[in-house]
Formats: structure tokens, C-alpha cells, sequence
């Protein structure tokens, strides 16, 4: 069930072959449209919420932890409801997006998993970066499918290191690049859905602030010095991009990467 803070919910009515009440030619207007974001009660999920709602959207907020989607929610104000999901359970899924019925636009920041070289992971964690990242946004695709608008977006989170592996990594390496090639697929497959990626470079955001300063501060200097700009990316600008995404009406199979020149060194 979705929940809300307000009198607005999302409710089942009809038709999903919706017209696109965006004003022509403004990529900023969001007015009347419903974007899911699945672990959007955090870090770049979140930013994209809140640029979203003041684009005049509304946003259903997806996630394991209810204390924490409600104080999101709360946060983005009336145009918010949320509800609990686990991206690793297909039942889950499908549970969640039988609560929605128009979606105009999804975006996939949910995932855990280990990353290290191929002599140090054991095969059940080398696949973890397939099994949560690439699975769990297939999954939410799949299930999503029915609800979306004929004028849809979808924006798929992978990561620069698909084309710039970063070290010993080659599993995650290639679970990002397996993503972008997703987003390529659907977009032929879905259309005239739209389907695009976002593959950023190191984040100063949620996840690495939970990260001790001995850890945080060495991998900012190394990844700052592996770029043009010469400075890791904020959530913000990553949730730019999201948003072009979401509202470009003639962008399709295509993948951006706010990764601050990192893939051009």
C-alpha cells in the first residue's frame, strides 16, 4: 500500500496511453507527471526527488527501510508517498508497482554489493554487482512496464567505470557496462518509451560520507586527479543529468556520464 503524508495518492484509474502534460519544448516542467524512484530516500535518489517535486512532479519513493522513506517523504512534501520494496525479490517488485497506474518516469539508485579483484572474491561475490545492480533494475523494468506511459522515461544508474575501470574490479567493471547495454535494448525493445543511462564518476554524497576520513579523503584526492575538472562530482549534479533524462523527449539509448572528464583521461 502506498503511504503518504498528505490527502494526494496515487491511484489506479485506467488507461496508461497517457498524453504528456509537459508544456512544449520545456524540459524543466514536470507539472502532472508521477516519477518512481527506487532508493530515492537517499543520496543522488533523493536529489532527484527534490529536483523533481520543484520541477512541479510528483514522486513515489521506493526502499527496504519504512523510517526512512517516511522522513523523506516528509521532507519532499505533499507530492510524495512511499513504499516499502526489495529489489533482490521479484514478488516484491511486482507488489509495488501493482499499487501505481500512470508512471511517467523511473529511476533505479537501489543496490548492494562487493566489489574486489579476481583473485580476492569468491564467485558469489563477484556476481553481486550482477545480482543487485543489473538484476534488481531488470527486475524493476519488467515490472514496471505495465504502468508506464506511452511517453516515458526510463533512466537506468550505472557507473563510469564501464568504460574506465578503476582497479581491480572487473566484475563490477562489467556489470556497468552490462547496464549500459541494457539501456540500449530496452530503448529499441520499449520504444517509443525512452530508455537512457547515467554512469557518474565518484560522488561526495550519502554513500561515502557513512565512509571513515582515512578511507573518503585519500580516494577523493586519487579519483579528483583522475579527471579533467580536477574535483570529484556532488548528488546534485548527478541528479541533473537524471532529470534530462527523464524530460528530453528525443534522448533514447544514449548514456551520459557526470563524471567530471574521469572517462577522457
Amino acid at each position: 500500500m502506498l503511504c503518504q503524508t498528505s490527502d494526494r495518492a496515487v491511484s489506479k484509474t485506467g488507461s496508461v496511453q497517457s498524453k504528456s502534460t509537459r508544456r512544449d519544448g520545456d524540459v524543466s516542467d514536470l507539472t502532472g507527471r508521477t516519477v518512481v524512484l527506487i532508493g530515492g530516500a537517499t543520496g543522488i535518489g533523493y536529489a532527484v526527488g527534490e529536483k523533481v517535486v520543484g520541477a512541479g512532479g510528483s514522486v513515489v519513493l521506493g526502499g527496504r527501510t519504512s523510517s526512512t522513506l517516511e522522513k523523506a517523504s516528509d521532507a519532499l512534501g505533499v507530492r510524495a508517498t512511499w513504499q516499502v520494496v526489495d529489489t533482490s525479490s521479484p514478488a516484491s517488485v511486482e507488489d509495488f508497482f501493482a499499487e501505481l497506474d500512470s508512471v511517467h518516469g523511473l529511476f533505479t539508485t537501489a543496490a548492494t554489493y562487493v566489489t574486489g579483484s579476481l583473485r580476492e572474491l569468491s564467485e558469489a561475490d563477484a556476481a553481486s554487482a550482477f545480482e543487485s545492480k543489473f538484476w534488481g533494475q531488470y527486475r524493476v523494468v519488467k515490472a514496471a512496464v505495465n504502468t508506464l506511459t506511452s511517453d516515458a522515461s526510463i533512466v537506468l544508474m550505472a557507473g563510469a567505470a564501464s568504460v574506465r575501470p578503476p582497479g581491480a574490479a572487473p566484475a563490477y567493471v562489467a556489470a556497468n557496462a552490462a547496464i549500459e547495454g541494457l539501456g540500449r535494448g530496452l530503448a529499441v525493445e520499449l520504444a517509443p518509451i525512452r530508455v537512457n543511462s547515467v554512469s557518474p564518476g565518484t560522488i561526495d554524497g550519502h554513500l561515502w560520507r557513512s565512509r571513515p576520513d582515512d578511507v573518503r579523503i585519500p580516494a577523493f584526492e586519487q579519483f579528483a586527479s583522475a579527471t579533467t575538472l580536477g574535483r570529484v562530482g556532488v548528488e546534485s549534479e548527478v541528479a541533473d543529468a537524471v532529470v534530462y533524462l527523464l524530460s528530453s523527449g528525443y534522448t533514447t539509448g544514449s548514456t551520459l556520464y557526470p563524471d567530471g572528464g574521469y572517462a577522457l583521461r
